[in-house]
């Protein structure tokens, strides 16, 4: 019987982006700035894996998503990324992106005696850990530019190095737990919860995108981010979707005029009303109140 199911491309190996697996390896650790790699391949690192290297990036300024698996999840500024051995990852970057990436042979890791440990199961799976206003947060970011110059140093000591990484990824291991920390994905549940009130308030002000991302604390464009990859569209289309759904709801269930209804919707222009709502349910909102008054 002939498959006709179509091959899945496989995802790439590498050390270093971009850059075959080594017979041997000639670091245990390695240091760039995000943008030096990112900008050479538009800010966007396709998924693939790395065999025997784990990696550590710190986001100092711009945004971005990490994916993991497939899944997208947020990047901001404060926010360190753990991505151990095999695990399946990529990330799209703003052009405006700053930090730091740490390669580090996984030989060279700490992870303590036991491999069941705590502190190994969290290196064990790739992590978007968001470093907070805190004591350790501050020297998690601290210790990552001390760790970046020492790399950047040919004879720096790897003992210096070695603890700069065993101190980072304890006390981020330690902030995950004690604060429970849940992963990007449920903060974004809650940031898209938040933007659902804010919308359910505001939407007949008719506010712009910009203005509910700062109300969540966001960049329009970090915002964007999140709502693309949990519905498929923009911020601004959630904001026009509501509109048309309260327009549709007032058109069944009144029997005010469409022109009130357009006011109440915050339209100032009744023919304004009438071309987006043409625009959106296909048809003018008195053929639709008829269409749908009958189907019902």
């Amino acid at each position: 019987m002939p498959n006709n199911l179509h091959p899945v491309p496989a995802i790439p190996t590498y050390d270093l982006y971009g850059e075959e697996i080594r017979p041997s390896s000639e670091f245990w650790l390695h240091c760039e700035t995000i943008p030096s790699r990112s900008s050479l391949h538009r800010w966007e690192i396709s998924e693939h894996r790395h065999r025997s290297f784990f990696q550590i990036l710190y986001i100092a300024a711009g945004s971005g998503d990490a994916v993991f698996g497939g899944k997208a999840y947020a990047l901001s500024p404060g926010t360190i990324v753990t991505v151990p051995p095999d695990a399946r990852h990529g990330f799209r970057f703003s052009s405006d992106i700053d930090g730091f990436v740490f390669t580090i042979l996984v030989s060279h890791l700490q992870m303590g005696p036991s491999g069941r440990n705590t502190f190994a199961a969290w290196l064990s799976e790739p992590r978007v850990t968001a470093l907070t206003e805190s004591v350790d947060g501050s020297y998690i970011e601290e210790t990552l530019r001390r760790l970046a110059d020492a790399a950047s140093q040919r004879h720096a000591p790897a003992e210096l190095c070695a603890a700069y990484l065993t101190t980072v990824l304890r006390l981020a291991a330690g902030m995950h737990a004690d604060n429970g920390n849940q992963s990007c994905a449920g903060e974004n549940e809650r940031r898209m919860e938040r933007l659902a009130e804010l919308i359910h308030q505001h939407f007949r002000d008719h506010k712009p995108a910009s203005f509910y991302a700062a109300a969540i604390g966001l960049s329009p464009t970090h915002l964007n981010r999140i709502v693309k990859a949990a519905t498929g569209r923009s911020t601004h289309m959630l904001i026009e979707e509501k509109l048309l759904q309260e327009a549709k709801r007032e058109l069944l269930f009144t029997r005010l005029p469409v022109q009130a209804i357009g006011y109440r919707l915050g339209f100032s222009d009744p023919a304004y009303f009438s071309r987006f709502f043409l625009q959106h349910a296909g048809m003018p909102p008195l053929q639709w109140r008829r269409t749908n008054a009958v189907a019902t």
